[in-house]
């Protein structure tokens, strides 16, 4: 199993110098990709834009978006050019994860409609593939032929279809060991019945704040992060890994129930963070 970090965009105190030595010390560190979070009404750094910048500073490193919520959008073939975009400018690193969101007042506040987020998705996939493709007015063309690969998230037999029917594996949004080993197994069924062969690559992210305040300092972010949905809030903050034993063994039973890679999200900007990080799971 492969292990990636997050770029903290989403983590208050994160500077422009903080992100660029974030991604390039999580290079430097071993880390498979640096994943991102995406939100509009939120204080954070759009995802892209964070991506581009990451990739500017490294030449490894995957960047993933995991995951973006494309409904949100209103143009498809901005959104391709821009994928295609950081895909062209980092070598091909782009992995973009996709996902309808769960946020109404992200769709309020971009004019979306957020009762048809999972058909504008279904619209927005095959739009991306038609501007990526050869003989498309809009350039530039991605570093692979087709585009970038796609990732999708969401947690609905609809969102595991549509992980079959167009990516290349599903990822999870964050949830307990077991959770994910029954979504994972799920995800296996839908894929095999969708007519795909092999299995999908499966993804999950898991929150982490080690030091001697890392458990104060991810109740506070993540109490604000999520308090749109209160009773995650709660769940995500007791939730979060905070001993190197507890990253450790978070890492043996993810691989133990078939996960591909896991990300580890962290709570604090700090590269301090990520070298505990670091320490503790490479």
């Amino acid at each position: 199993m492969e292990i990636g970090v997050g770029l903290p965009t989403t983590v208050p105190g994160l500077t422009g110098p903080k992100l660029l030595t974030w991604a390039r010390q999580a290079e430097e560190h071993g880390f498979a990709s640096l994943g991102v979070l995406d939100r509009l009404v939120y204080d954070n750094y759009e995802s892209l834009v964070a991506l581009a910048a990451a990739g500017a500073v490294t030449s490894r490193i995957r960047l993933a978006a995991t995951i973006l919520i494309a409904p949100y959008r209103d143009s498809a073939a901005l959104l391709a050019k821009q994928a295609a975009t950081v895909d062209a400018v980092s070598g091909g690193r782009l992995v973009l994860g996709l996902a309808a969101g769960g946020r109404p007042d992200d769709y309020e506040t971009s004019g979306a409609d957020y009762a048809g987020r999972g058909r504008r998705l279904d619209a927005i996939v095959g739009e991306l593939r038609s501007v990526w493709a050869e003989g498309s007015p809009v350039g530039p063309r991605p570093v692979s032929p087709g585009g970038p690969r796609l990732l999708f998230g969401g947690h609905s037999p609809v969102a595991m279809r549509r992980a079959a029917r167009y990516g290349e594996g599903w990822i999870a949004g964050g949830s307990s060991v077991a959770g994910f080993a029954a979504l994972g197994a799920q995800a296996r069924e839908i894929w095999a019945a969708q007519g795909r062969e092999g299995r999908p690559r499966l993804l999950s992210l898991a929150y982490v704040s080690l030091g001697p305040e890392g458990r104060e300092q991810a109740e506070r972010y993540l109490r604000s992060y999520y308090a749109f949905i209160g009773p995650k809030a709660e769940r995500a903050a007791a939730g979060v890994l905070t001993t190197p034993e507890a990253v450790r063994a978070t890492i043996r039973d993810y691989a133990a129930a078939g996960c591909d890679e896991l990300i580890l999200l962290p709570c604090s900007p700090d590269d301090k963070q990520l070298r505990l990080i670091a320490e503790a799971a490479l």
